[in-house]
């Protein structure tokens, strides 16, 4: 079930951060367990080793991990407030991070949530810190001890522009334990850590076919405190971090600290200014720091907007000068209520959580019609209409993959994701093939990209839709997150998440004399193979089914497991002797035939395999509905490398479902869709599937 809440402003101030520390202890609780022994904290969770540097290579240098005492003789976590100018990158490739942080220290009430106050090197000093990120819907409060990587004294990694000021350090710390290394943060968006400090929502804008108005959303956005960067595309690595003859750094994240129009020679003038992570290299072009264009500016004006302006990494340009050097604007609204540019509105927000599974759920995307109808869906209601307009619904979609960074030690990097929104027919659960084949989509993102996530905007007509989230590729899985923020409220949930079974009685046993040819047939083999007791053992129905199967040249199988007909007897054996009496068998086998059917129509290369994508609709013809995670689960189990499933596994996973399926629902008298049971009941329960 989605998680239903009304997003503001000052809603994810509010919420209380999860501790995340593998021993459960709080920051308040391990500093003062320190202060008490008269230690210094070492964070057994994020060591002072070279694995907490990188995991994919060794270290070049000699690196010492020391406190920042050993470094300077006054060390301050804070040197005259939090500022921009404060951020150096150092060794990593991290300019995204720093950019990121730079706008954070713009945004004051966002900079208080991630640095909590109280933590000095005097007071309470126990060489301790924790910073607060978002992640997926949560508040995290990570926990690092104040150990960092330097050579000759030297910090190597982000640090101030003052040798005795570490809180910028520290915090690259955090960042890096909440993604399992400093080598997780080489190459990242400035989205994604903007994002990861407000829990807001992203846009992104392409500067070469921007809206006409970009400069004055951007000027909105950044009066409203929402976060900016922006950067220089590359055409190949070889360009990474290439300096150009104007200063700007191409493959580079930088943030965007200030957008104001000034009066010059009594035209109007339009500038942004821009800050390098690095702290140094700067544009060269017109207003640039020295450029003869300020000198035309009244003194008081150019006083304002220049004030400490030397080499620091932070310049003004044109900005029409800043469209043509820049390709892309990224923009993170604090909350959904940032995307409108008159009032604040107040955006009801749905949420799910969801996997890509291999054989199962994890379709791709339309180009692969034969496997994207198996994606999760979600169905959403759109009712009520906007309050400026009486015809539409304004919904913003925000698809995320979760846990990618933390995954590259794995060898896992960013999916290429997307998502689609079509109209949906009354009366549907999960959609099949061919609705996707004959009918397209209605909003869709503007594109597959490899980035941890991808939001759009849409203004859409009342009614009933479907969103289809997928991976780019077929059978790539990860784990994803979806914010569904819509004006009005606006009902979402997940298709396919019913679990029922509508079996069958069984039918009456029918005489010997009224059995067909083929019953009679089976009669002759099972009287071979039982014995006195007329019935048959596990062994013997083995013997039996193989048999019967071999001669039916349309399915190719090595032969039924024992443990398939141990879930045959346990599913058929109504008078618990362990065997098989002819006419429960007979039941089976008319049960048997269905199935073979069954399997038979989705075995369309006639290979004696059926797709671990087909099992759903395969499972429900035979009267079973399962859910996303019960599907997933089967396809884990029984699917080979190819995602097929062969007609053993099949039997065993369609026996095995009715069998749990009959005793769940004997258990249940009431059909409450739940049971009462001890633990001798669930052991025996168990044993007997």
């Amino acid at each position: 079930m989605p998680l239903h809440s009304t997003l503001s402003g000052r809603s994810s101030g509010s919420t209380k951060a999860i501790d995340t520390q593998s021993d459960g202890k709080s920051f308040e609780q391990l500093r003062q367990e320190c202060l008490q022994k008269g230690v210094l904290f070492e964070d057994p969770d994020f060591p002072a080793t070279d694995s907490s540097l990188f995991f994919s290579q060794s270290v070049p240098v000699n690196i010492e991990w020391k406190r920042p005492k050993e470094i300077c003789d006054n060390p301050k976590f804070i040197v005259g407030g939090a500022d921009r100018t404060d951020i150096c990158q150092g060794q990593l490739g991290d300019c995204w991070l720093l950019a990121a942080i730079a706008s954070l220290t713009l945004k004051k009430d966002s900079m208080a949530r991630v640095i909590p106050r109280d933590q000095e090197f005097d007071h309470r000093y126990a060489g301790i810190f924790h910073f607060q990120f978002w992640q997926h819907n949560k508040w995290l409060d990570v926990v690092v001890d104040d150990r960092l990587p330097s050579v000759r004294n030297n910090l190597i990694m982000l640090h101030s522009a003052s040798n005795n000021e570490f809180w910028s350090a520290l915090l690259e710390k955090a960042y890096a334990k909440l993604h399992g290394s400093y080598e997780s943060l080489k190459g990242g968006s400035t989205m994604e850590a903007m994002e990861d400090f407000t829990g807001g929502v992203g846009e992104v804008y392409e500067t070469k076919q921007a809206p006409n108005n970009l400069f004055s959303i951007m000027k909105k956005a950044l009066d409203r405190g929402s976060m900016m960067g922006c950067s220089i595309d590359i055409s190949s690595s070889a360009e990474s971090e290439a300096k150009t003859t104007t200063g700007l750094v191409k493959g580079h994240a930088y943030s965007i600290t200030g957008v104001e129009e000034v009066n010059y020679r009594g035209n109007t003038v339009q500038l942004i200014r821009v800050r390098n992570p690095w702290g140094q290299v700067e544009w060269n072009g017109p207003w640039s720091d020295d450029s003869r264009e300020w000198s035309y500016v009244d003194k008081a004006e150019k006083y304002r907007l220049q004030q400490n302006s030397t080499d620091d990494g932070e310049f003004w340009m044109e900005f029409e000068d800043f469209k043509r050097n820049y390709d892309k604007v990224e923009i993170c609204n604090m909350t959904p209520d940032d995307l409108t540019e008159n009032t604040k509105r107040h955006w009801e927000v749905s949420m799910f959580e969801g996997s890509w599974i291999r054989g199962s759920t994890a379709g791709g995307c339309r180009n692969f019609i034969d496997t994207f109808w198996t994606n999760p869906q979600f169905m959403l209601q759109l009712e009520d209409t906007d309050d400026d307009d009486d015809d539409v619904c304004s919904v913003v979609i925000a698809l995320m993959q979760k846990n990618r960074r933390k995954l590259r030690k794995e060898g896992l990097d960013m999916e290429t994701i997307g998502f689609a929104v079509y109209k949906a027919p009354d009366e549907v659960d999960h959609l099949g093939k061919d609705f996707f084949r004959y009918n397209g989509s209605k909003a869709r993102s503007r594109t597959y990209i490899n980035m941890r996530e991808v939001s759009e905007r849409f203004t859409l007509p009342p009614g009933k839709y479907l969103l289809v989230p997928t991976t780019f590729q077929p059978h790539h899985e990860a784990d994803f997150l979806i914010r569904i923020f819509s004006e009005k409220k606006a009902e979402a949930l997940e298709m396919g998440s019913n679990v029922d079974a509508d079996l069958p009685d069984p039918p009456p046993p029918s005489d010997p004399e009224e059995e067909s040819k083929e019953e009679r047939g089976l009669r002759r083999l099972f009287e071979q193979l039982a014995g006195d007791d007329q019935a048959i053992s596990v062994r013997e129905l083995q013997q039996m089914l193989n048999g019967v199967l071999s001669r039916r040249k349309e399915i190719k199988f090595d032969g039924l497991t024992l443990s398939t007909c141990h879930s045959i007897i346990n599913l058929m054996d109504v008078d618990n002797t362990g065997k098989l009496e002819f006419q429960e068998f007979k039941v089976f086998w008319e049960k048997m035939k269905k199935w073979i059917m069954l399997f038979l129509s989705f075995d369309t290369d006639r290979s004696g395999k059926m797709s671990s994508y087909e099992l759903r609709t395969a499972l429900k013809a035979a009267g079973m509905q399962l859910n996303n995670q019960l599907l997933q689960l089967i396809g884990l189990r029984f699917a080979d490398d190819n995602y097929d499933i062969d007609f053993d596994d099949y039997l065993t996973c369609i026996v095995r479902l009715e069998n749990m399926f009959r005793v769940f629902q004997a258990m249940d008298e009431f059909k409450r869709g739940r049971v009462n049971m001890n633990m001798m009941q669930f052991l025996m329960m168990s044993m007997n599937v």
